[in-house]
């Protein structure tokens, strides 16, 4: 699963995303620019609400207030980061693609993806981030932070965090949340040519057995959304809930529809993308940059993501790496 990923990770140039709004500016950020193989290429879903008009909304209240800090007090020696002249960004290990691209040999700890390469839509989106704030890429270090202990609560010994960190109301009372980088919706994964397979409406899949990652909106979407008959089964990673798949422990295994189409290509040689679910108008779930509470750099973040949508960075980040190829069908009431 650690060798010859290279395929994989330009087939994943191709996953569904809602495209930011941009404006004709020629983005110029601090990331290493990617291949463009995929940069014209048009979502083949259209997102229920424009990245602009979901910028400033959350599923039950606003992360943040509009940002206020000026640029002056946004410069890199206007505020102290965990390693003095540095900017430490965390994220999980794996590094899975098309969030994290490999490099050849991949630096230690990283396993799958570089986070320090550039490359990926995640670590495209946090040098952007780190260019608007000043830093250089060789002043950002990367280091590595288990997903759920990201937004636990305490001291962290990062000055953000980028690991497809959706928003969530409980959440943002031990950590600050960020605008929203990337709109995303929940799929379902199974076995193909199973039963679980041919299904096409959320009604439907209530007889089957769900798997997901603790901590997850995708656990959350089982719950709430799918209101299964079976009590879910709960993974401490991706890759056991994977491994319970493909052993037909569960029957579906839920997660965010560009992590499907990872695993379906490069994990599972008998997966399927069975569908996507639907997003209400401005209820639309999003990742968000995570920050320590309280943080300084908060607004500076916020400032950094909507100057990002304003100049068109952004956009040509999600359309080089999240655009979409490949369908995934909208599971029907």
């Amino acid at each position: 699963m650690r060798t010859a990923l290279r395929p994989f990770a330009l087939a994943f140039a191709t996953i569904l995303v809602a495209a930011a709004c941009s404006s004709g500016a020629s983005p110029s950020t601090g990331f290493t620019a990617p291949p463009s193989t995929a940069a014209t290429v048009a979502p083949s879903v259209a997102p229920s609400a424009s990245a602009s008009e979901a910028a400033t909304t959350a599923p039950t209240a606003a992360p943040t207030e509009a940002p206020s800090a000026s640029a002056a007090a946004c410069a890199p020696d206007q505020f102290k980061t965990v390693a003095a002249g540095t900017l430490t960004i965390g994220t999980d290990n794996p590094a899975y693609p098309p969030y994290f691209d490999p490099s050849s040999p991949n630096p230690s700890p990283w396993e799958l993806g570089d986070p320090t390469n550039g490359r990926g839509f995640e670590s495209a989106v946090a040098y952007a981030i780190a260019d608007k704030l000043g830093f250089a890429k060789d002043a950002v270090a990367w280091t590595y932070v288990p997903f759920n202990n990201a937004f636990a609560p305490g001291a962290k010994n990062f000055d953000f965090d980028i690991n497809q960190v959706s928003w969530k109301k409980e959440r943002a009372q031990t950590v600050d949340l960020s605008r929203g980088y990337y709109f995303v919706s929940q799929a379902v994964v199974a076995i193909k040519g199973s039963p679980l397979s041919k299904v096409t409406t959320i009604s439907g899949l209530k007889p089957f057995q769900f798997g997901a990652q603790v901590g997850t909106t995708s656990y959350d979407t089982i719950v709430n959304v799918i209101a299964p008959e079976k009590e879910p089964r709960v993974y401490d990673t991706n890759d056991a809930a994977i491994e319970a798949l493909k052993n037909k422990q569960i029957d579906g295994l839920v997660v965010d529809l560009p992590t499907a189409f990872y695993v379906t290509a490069a994990q599972m040689d008998n997966g399927v993308i069975v569908g996507q679910f639907p997003q209400a108008q401005g209820e639309g779930e999003y990742f968000s940059v995570v920050l320590q509470k309280d943080s300084p750099l908060t607004q500076c973040v916020d400032q950094a993501i909507l100057s990002m949508r304003a100049d068109g960075t952004l956009d040509q980040i999600t359309r080089t790496w999240m655009s979409d190829k490949a369908s995934a069908p909208v599971f029907q009431p």
